[in-house]
């Protein structure tokens, strides 16, 4: 059998809705939360029936996991240390925001061998927070950073986004100082991206939503390199950076295109063959879980085509680019046989670069990805 990577469960409660994000979220609701916990615990149990399955990563996201009290948070990671051998476990993650931790819960993710935290800061500026439609504050950053270092968690990472409404060069520039003060070994970072039913995009569609100029962006993320480099942060994926060896062990499960389960409303599991998006309202999703452990909405075959796609899409997010060699063993086909006319036209544009045994994207070819990431679609006809 093929071996599943990692695991990602979605905890989807918020104690607020930011206004940029589109994820799966609600309101937190005590009685809800308990009814979409015992539908989570069903759903795992559904797919691993066996007791202590070795994975490499957990990762568990949201939402905001950490709104959950203390006696239900402890309910999911009990369930977690029940199907899951965290012993084998290398990176079991949590996702968090500035604010949220109790001494409490940062003793329990410890007891159950929780080891890295992944904390929404977004911007170093109260003002702009509120923009966002944040609930924490600076200051909130700097306690939670400190609380979590003093009981041994060092292993935190900060999500940033530039390209905010009115944010200038400068301030983009003074709030990646502050990120780099901390001296954490992780940093993830994304351009603000105006997404569909969010309260961003109402206002964005009255014209009510500022944009820095797309040269400002361009400049934001040079910047956001160059600093990263300076302060011993190396960039690994193109919106990644961290100390050697703190690179995100279940990110790369994805961009390695490598199999994992996906838990929780919302949430996406890729397993051989297929992938497949659980059903994302939360009466819906608990109904389901309920009633048969399987809450999927829909499920997309993945035969050979769509995973030599995938392979390059995901794998050119990878500043070590795609493997030739390892991509001719994993399909029995070479690179240069389904992709020489695209990589060379990417070669002459300057968006990507070619070594011995790689591609991979050049300084230029990460702004303009999606772009890259398009010369890679295959015909119907090409893969038999």
């Amino acid at each position: 059998m093929t071996s599943i990577q990692s695991v990602y469960i979605h905890i989807p409660f918020c104690q607020q809705i930011c206004h940029y994000c589109d994820f799966t979220k609600f309101f937190y609701n005590e009685q809800l939360a308990n009814d979409y916990i015992e539908a989570l615990k069903q759903e795992i149990s559904t797919y691993v029936q066996e007791e202590q399955m070795n994975v490499r990563t957990i990762f568990i996201g949201g939402g905001t996991p950490t709104a959950l009290t203390v006696q239900q948070l402890e309910t999911v990671l009990s369930h977690i240390a029940q199907k899951f051998n965290l012993d084998a476990c290398e990176e079991f993650t949590i996702e968090a925001n500035p604010g949220d931790f109790s001494k409490e819960k940062v003793e329990l993710l410890r007891a159950y061998g929780v080891n890295r935290v992944s904390l929404g800061v977004q911007v170093f500026d109260n003002e702009m927070l509120k923009t966002l439609g944040r609930i924490h504050t600076v200051k909130d950053v700097y306690n939670t950073v400190s609380l979590l270092q003093n009981y041994g968690i060092r292993n935190i990472s900060t999500d940033l986004i530039y390209a905010l409404p009115n944010q200038t060069v400068a301030h983009f520039q003074d709030s990646l100082a502050k990120a780099m003060d901390l001296n954490l070994p992780h940093l993830s970072t994304y351009a603000l991206q105006i997404e569909p039913k969010t309260v961003f995009y109402q206002r964005y569609k009255k014209g009510q939503l500022p944009r820095p100029p797309q040269e400002d962006e361009v400049k934001m993320y040079d910047i956001l390199k160059a600093t990263a480099e300076e302060n011993g942060l190396h960039q690994y994926e193109i919106s990644n950076f961290a100390k050697r060896g703190f690179e995100s062990k279940h990110n790369l499960t994805y961009w390695n295109n490598d199999f994992y389960y996906g838990f929780g409303a919302g949430a996406y599991g890729y397993l051989p063959g297929k992938r497949y998006g659980n059903i994302r309202p939360l009466p819906a999703y608990i109904k389901q879980a309920k009633k048969n452990g399987k809450p999927v909405l829909h499920v997309d075959v993945i035969g050979k085509k769509e995973q030599i796609e995938e392979e390059m899409f995901l794998g050119l997010r990878r500043m070590a680019g795609v493997s030739k060699h390892q991509f001719a063993d994993k399909f029995g086909l070479s690179m240069d046989q389904l992709y020489r006319s695209s990589i060379k036209e990417l070669m002459d544009r300057g968006w990507l670069m070619e070594e011995e045994d790689k591609v991979a994207l050049t300084e230029e070819g990460k702004i303009l990805a999606n772009e890259v990431f398009e010369r890679f679609l295959l015909e119907d006809t090409v893969i038999h």
